[in-house]
């Protein structure tokens, strides 16, 4: 077939008539047959392209088929654009708020989490909570074991296929990350960070803790907080979230929080509602008209006059104010206890004071510039799918506040720094082997380890044996190498099993294989099969003896 170019397309641009350019109404027709004939159909499409270059040197303005051809190639790049972003990664987000007043974890979260939900499958849960116990006995002995709550989320989320990813504690806050494994070898740089607001920042009850990450190349952080109690302390709350937004990783060569290109701000944000009084405020919650209400919210009147608050995102508060109910009820603060010098405790008004806000950067950075907004420009889109508290929950005055979204991220990285699998069939018996390629622009470390990991692992460093990848190394080619593991180090009993490159550089796992077997060592089931036996046989003169007394 003789080439065709765009120069050859103006010369014989004569030549071509109406019905040439009115032939693009089957523009979408044709690409699809030609896109099953391969290198073949994009060359007929280069053809077209090119004849259409040169009529549009023939339209004017005022012809009648330019309204047509304009139109026509509009929906030419709208179904371009909708393929490429076809090829986004899709996320859902699920975010939970929780003050939990001191108190031990409940007996069941399946609503909490939304386990139950038909819907898509949740890809990451962040969940921040404030007041956790942090009396100095069990805040010594978090500091050397994982705290109560965290045991909890993990032993309900790991089985389901999600690894704690990171975690943060500052005395009562903290904040727990987990994501599917699937996600690990794109998600990098996770940094923690936190910021005490408490006693003119010398004490953690106040203040705001922070996990940051690159997700497929995006910069995201999520900040759980906890600000100032009681209504007059407006202006100190606000001081100090904007304090804790500028002071996360100052001084380390990590952007400021304001400068990711998504951030997540949530917590016991303390914001009341202002002016009307209590009976008021109770009467509109109880018929359900939470809009009187949304005017002389706090944080709604600060976000109408604060410029850092201007630019972050809050979904409708279409529930309930979620403090200060009596424990163990949906019933807001009846209480009639004594406080100091025997004087009646003031009952606390119904406010929202658990909130979940996100900002997203570039949609920012275009507000200020008062540009449009292009799609060609849009690298990450947030949606919120629902924004609920939980009214079943009773441990604590506050019910918690959970958050789905919806992310989509145009894509920076789309392969794993490493690729590994276990070679061959692996069994208790013997030694096993490794291999893994990696990229060139992993940023190894002769403290990289690869760890053998029960499927349902619940972070990091619960793995049940590793191997040094250059100690540990027997070959290495150009394309792969290969690593050994002793098969002392092997589970006896086998099961399902995934391996995880973990790189100290970037400290984070940046490989993962697919799940696969470990076959049981036969000798040694053969022996307790044996001793089982044995135990059995002499039972029955066991049971004899002990019928005649």
């Amino acid at each position: 077939m003789a080439s065709f170019s765009s120069e050859d397309a103006f010369q014989d641009s004569s030549a071509l008539s109406l019905n040439d350019v009115e032939s693009l109404h089957s523009f979408r027709s044709r690409s699809a047959s030609f896109s099953s004939t391969g290198s073949s159909g994009r060359l007929q499409l280069r053809q077209r392209v090119a004849q259409l270059m040169a009529c549009v040197e023939d339209i004017s303005s005022d012809d009648e088929i330019h309204e047509e051809v304009s139109r026509t190639l509009d929906e030419a790049f709208r179904i371009w654009g909708k393929k490429l972003k076809d090829k986004w990664q899709e996320l859902r987000l699920h975010l939970v708020t929780w003050n939990v007043g001191t108190a031990s974890p409940p007996p069941d979260v399946t609503s909490l989490l939304q386990l139950n939900s038909l819907g898509p499958t949740v890809d990451m849960y962040v969940i921040g909570l404030q007041e956790v116990n942090s009396r100095i006995t069990n805040f010594l002995s978090d500091l050397a074991f994982d705290d109560p709550w965290s045991i909890f989320f993990m032993t309900v989320l790991s089985p389901l296929g999600y690894i704690k990813l990171s975690s943060v504690r500052m005395q009562g806050l903290l904040l727990l990350l987990f994501v599917k494994h699937v996600h690990l070898p794109f998600i990098r740089d996770i940094h923690t960070h936190y910021t005490r607001t408490g006693l003119y920042g010398y004490w953690g009850n106040k203040g705001g803790v922070t996990v940051r990450m690159s997700l497929y190349g995006h910069t995201v952080c999520f900040m759980n907080c906890h600000l100032p109690a009681h209504m007059e302390n407006t202006e100190q709350r606000l001081d100090d979230f904007e304090k804790i937004l500028e002071m996360q990783f100052e001084g380390e060569n990590i952007p400021s929080t304001l400068d990711h290109d998504l951030l997540f701000c949530f917590g016991d944000l303390n914001f009341r509602i202002a002016d009307y009084g209590i009976h008021f405020v109770r009467e509109s919650i109880n018929n359900k008209r939470y809009n009187l209400l949304w005017e002389k919210d706090q944080l709604n009147m600060a976000k109408k006059k604060e410029a850092f608050l201007q630019e972050f995102i809050e979904g409708p508060l279409q529930f309930k104010p979620t403090y200060k109910f009596d424990l163990y009820s949906d019933v807001y603060d009846t209480r009639e206890q004594k406080s100091l010098f025997w004087f009646n405790e003031k009952k606390r008004k119904p406010a929202w004071t658990d909130r979940i806000l996100w900002r997203v950067k570039n949609l920012c950075q275009h507000a200020s510039k008062e540009d449009k907004f292009t799609e060609e420009e849009q690298t990450i889109s947030v949606t919120l799918n629902n924004y609920i508290s939980h009214m079943s929950y009773g441990i604590s005055d506050h019910k918690p506040v959970t958050g789905t979204f919806g992310l989509e991220l145009k894509p920076l990285l789309s392969h794993p720094l490493v690729t590994l699998n276990p070679e061959g069939e692996w069994s208790a018996e013997h030694d096993v082997l490794i291999s893994y390629s990696a990229v060139p622009e992993l940023p190894s470390s002769a403290w990289d380890w690869i760890g053998l990991f029960k499927v349902a692992f619940r972070h990091v460093n619960d793995y049940v044996t590793y191997a040094w990848v250059e100690d540990d190394e027997i070959s290495s080619n150009k394309d792969s190498k290969q690593v050994y593991m002793s098969a002392a180090e092997i589970p006896d009993m086998g099961g399902e099993f995934l391996l995880c490159y973990y790189s100290n550089n970037l400290q984070s796992i940046v490989g993962i294989s697919q799940p696969f077997q470990i076959q049981p060592n036969r000798t040694l089931i053969g022996k307790d099969l044996t001793q089982e036996e044995n135990s059995w046989m002499q039972k029955p003169d066991n049971l004899e003896s002990h019928d005649e007394f």
